[in-house]
């Protein structure tokens, strides 16, 4: 049998080298016995490039050990709240407000524990906790009495499942919400200890506003020479072309602007080794495209009504001149509706649904970049949604047709 040859081995090695990278950013935590298994091996295989990777470009620890790998993914910006956690269900509905509190106070219950504990006894933690005055003078209240509160309870616990913070022993969430059961789950604390991705421990800042204790959270070290803050400059660039859709050179610093200029060839290069995104570069920015169309949790177009509608109001956004509002976009609908209706769900066809129809569009374009929206709800086109523009047809004829056309 031949032996492979060494650009044979080396393509091989690029190539599973690209899949780790990519399966770390799809899934920031891989878990040996996991849905992921398998790449979690490929990553464990590569443990040392892919941290030596993020280490230079991104800031982004990674950590390997026999059970999990975890990157240490923190954003390039944290004003940015068009990437929620979602339920572990088909509807990936977005974690609301009080959802955020339940999945705090649950991994609080957890971590004081023991190594197996019922969603009953769960709940009576969570519950006892929200007494903190705190939370009540934040207007936060938990009995969970009440069936909705059960169902954000379930779907914290659900999420937690999905990243194995959670095993379930035995029963059914679905059988708790009902009051019909209770539901035994191990707890993995390794797993849970490698869950925050902060640079410091939230119980060693003082700090009380929400924006100002997020930002101490991720703060980095002190930046004492030119060799750290490019350094810092790099990481943040990258870290914001691996997560926006598209980088506005107008969102950024002088000194970042500048160093981008400069730089830009290598840091699109260095992202394209590890993970196969192409740079597109315009005037107004720089979009990341994934040919593969997997690394990303909002896609467009997309098939269905609200794909539709959204595509067809990203044509109406793109051609005018300036903020559109919430009424002209309901109206917008209001006519699709009779052009495009025989197509759509019974539900969106029904008197009134525009307005969910163009929040849900507004979500999907904000999510990607193209629109922004002010603080009335008017929605503002940025530049990449001039991609979705539609011109006037151009109608070509051969110098054999006008000669056939003028006899």
């Amino acid at each position: 049998m031949s032996t492979p040859r060494p650009e044979v081995l080396d393509g091989r090695h690029a190539a599973d080298l690209q899949r780790a990278g990519r399966a770390l950013l799809k899934e920031p935590l891989l878990l040996a016995g996991g849905p992921h298994g398998d790449e979690f091996r490929l990553v464990r295989r590569h443990a040392d490039e892919l941290r030596e990777w993020f280490d230079r470009n991104t800031g982004w620890p990674l950590q390997v050990d026999a059970e999990s790998a975890r990157l240490r993914r923190t954003p390039g910006t944290l004003a940015d709240p068009t990437h929620p956690a979602r339920e572990a269900s088909r509807a990936a509905v977005p974690f609301t407000r009080r959802r955020y509190v339940l999945l705090c106070l649950a991994l609080a219950a957890l971590e004081r524990g023991e190594a197996q504990i019922a969603l009953g006894r769960l709940a009576e933690q969570v519950v006892m906790d929200a007494g903190d005055p705190h939370l009540e003078a934040a207007g936060i209240a938990f009995t969970l009495e009440r069936r909705d509160e059960r169902l954000d309870l379930a779907a914290v616990v659900r999420l937690l499942l999905r990243l194995g913070v959670l095993r379930r022993v035995a029963g059914d969430e679905d059988a708790y919400v009902s009051g019909a059961g209770d539901v035994l789950y191990d707890v993995e604390r390794r797993v849970m200890a490698g869950l925050l991705a902060a640079r410091h421990g939230p119980s060693m800042i003082r700090l009380q506003g929400f924006e100002e204790r997020l930002a101490a959270l991720t703060a980095e070290a002190e930046l004492d020479s030119d060799e750290l803050r490019f350094r810092a400059i790099r990481w943040k660039l990258t870290r914001r072309l691996l997560d926006d859709p598209v980088l506005y050179y107008d969102e950024l610093t002088d000194a970042e602007l500048v160093y981008l200029t400069r730089q830009r060839s290598f840091i699109t290069a260095r992202i394209n080794e590890l993970t196969g995104l192409v740079a597109e570069v315009r005037a107004e920015g720089i979009a990341m495209v994934d040919p593969l169309d997997d690394l990303t949790d909002v896609r467009m177009p997309e098939s269905g009504t609200h794909g539709h509608v959204t595509l067809l109001l990203a044509e109406h956004l793109a051609a005018a001149q300036g903020p559109v509002d919430r009424a002209e976009l309901e109206n917008r609908v209001r006519e699709l509706t009779v052009e495009h209706g025989g197509f759509w769900s019974k539900s969106a066809r029904e008197p009134g649904a525009e307005a969910e129809l163009v929040e849900q569009a507004l979500a999907k374009l904000t999510a990607l970049r193209l629109v922004t929206r002010t603080a009335d709800g008017a929605a503002v086109p940025l530049p990449a949604l001039a991609r979705y523009a539609v011109g006037e047809p151009v109608i070509r004829t051969s110098e054999a047709q006008r000669k056939a056309a003028s006899r």
